[in-house]
């Protein structure tokens, strides 16, 4: 009896079902982890579509913020442009005010010198105040004055007097008048002089703390008889240290 051949067996082979299949479950696993987990996550109280939303809501009103504060220091930056603007014309108004003051001061004093020195008949006196500064002391309320005396008619003759000072000023309100006695504690009433051509008098003055002084007064009376004292009043000027 013959032998029969071997059956013969087909068989299809398809690579991509197969892939197709594999991830498909490699898929389904994932998606079933993921869920679990967030399912895990919600049990625990966390929401993230609430997590979501509080980050964008808080994204947002950072953004105002930043806005706001922008704004703010814009508008800070112009303040103070334009504070240090007007600082700086305050001070020049100042500073020419305070030149101006200085000029008034300085001319009504040197009005003052060439009214007292302007003479009229034989009677005339002379002596003449030449000079006068007035500085602070290192004391609280102490001046020192400086006056020059020369002689305008005679220089080859040697001449003789006293003088005295007197401060007038607001006092407590009131206008008030201190006299040479008074500036000086009672120590001095006049400083006598003798010269011929010039003399320089230094005197140290006390004023009283609640003085606002004005004016300072010079009286130049001569040993000579028939000679008309000499009368100055000055505007009170503290030169600057």
């Amino acid at each position: 009896m013959a032998e029969l051949p071997p059956q013969l067996v087909v068989r299809a082979y398809a690579p991509a079902r197969r892939w197709f299949t594999v991830g498909a479950i490699a898929i389904a696993i994932l998606s079933a982890l993921y869920a679990m987990f967030e399912v895990g996550r919600y049990n625990a109280g966390y929401d993230s579509l609430e997590a979501l939303r509080e980050r964008s809501r808080l994204t947002e009103q950072l953004a105002q913020r930043d806005a706001a504060l922008d704004e703010l220091h814009g508008k800070l930056a112009h303040l103070e442009t334009a504070d240090i603007g007007q600082s700086r014309e305050r001070l020049e108004v100042q500073r020419t005010i305070g030149e101006l003051q200085a000029q008034v001061a300085s001319l009504s004093q040197e009005l003052a010198f060439y009214r007292g020195i302007v003479t009229q008949g034989a009677n005339a006196s002379e002596v003449k105040v030449q000079n006068l500064s007035i500085a602070a002391a290192d004391e609280p309320n102490t001046f020192h004055v400086r006056l020059t005396l020369v002689q305008p008619v005679r220089p080859d003759a040697v001449v003789s007097g006293n003088v005295t000072l007197a401060v007038l000023g607001q006092q407590a309100g009131k206008s008030e008048r201190l006299d040479f006695a008074a500036l000086t504690g009672g120590k001095r009433r006049e400083v006598p002089f003798t010269f011929r051509y010039l003399e320089n008098i230094d005197e140290e003055i006390v004023l009283p703390a609640d003085l606002k002084p004005e004016e300072l007064q010079i009286e130049v009376r001569s040993s000579r008889r028939g000679v008309a004292p000499l009368q100055q009043s000055l505007v009170w000027n503290v030169e600057a240290s």
